[in-house]
């Protein structure tokens, strides 16, 4: 089916969302814990990856406002060629310097509990498992509407060293609800955004 698989990556979790072939919507998929190692993490997004018929995924990166690539940047950069090679799949970057505040914006705050009192944990695991889906779906529609402009993001190809963008390229950030997501936070913060649409990273935990 060559779906696209988006991929928000955090510390803790991964949000993932899809989107059909030529599509320029997507829908929130699944949230997975972050594995304790590398081939956790490759064995996780591989069984999503094969029970969705994904053909690429979209991996979030998460630049400074400057446009640099700090500490997570790297680390995104570096996972996302490392999952390229072990399941066989090209991989896309996407810039998603505003992802976690549009994402967070449409889900809103955890429900407040069930005596009017505070979220418990329960609740607030949750929506941010919920915020974690989300995220990955606003960068892979910020993706899809970007190869509508003849911009799509920098292309890692499995066995292949990334090709970083040619100087002055743009990585610019174009994103429903699906299978119940694990708990598992991200390693970049965002702000504010111009509203995307009319739907929904986060503190790092």
């Amino acid at each position: 089916m060559n779906r696209l698989l988006g991929v928000d990556l955090g510390t803790k979790r991964i949000g993932l969302a899809i989107a059909e072939p030529n599509a320029l919507r997507a829908r929130p998929l699944a949230t997975l814990s972050r594995g304790r190692s590398l081939a956790a993490d490759v064995e996780a997004v591989g069984r999503v990856a094969g029970a969705n018929g994904i053909g690429e995924l979209v991996v979030g990166l998460p630049l400074d406002m400057a446009g640099g690539e700090g500490r997570a940047a790297l680390a995104a950069r570096e996972w996302a060629v490392a999952i390229a090679d072990a399941i066989g799949l090209p991989i896309t970057l996407r810039d998603e310097r505003l992802s976690s505040h549009v994402a967070e914006g449409r889900v809103g705050p955890a429900k407040r509990g069930p005596s009017g009192g505070p979220p418990g944990p329960a609740r607030r695991a949750a929506n941010r498992a919920r915020i974690d889906r989300e995220a990955a779906r606003v960068i892979l529609e910020d993706e899809l509407a970007a190869r509508e402009l003849g911009s799509p993001g920098e292309r890692i190809s499995p066995d292949a060293p990334p090709e970083p963008p040619a100087p002055g390229a743009s990585m610019e950030s174009g994103t429903l609800e699906g299978l119940p997501g694990q708990s598992g936070g991200h390693a970049h913060g965002t702000p504010p955004r111009a509203g995307t649409g009319p739907d929904p990273h986060e503190e790092t935990e």
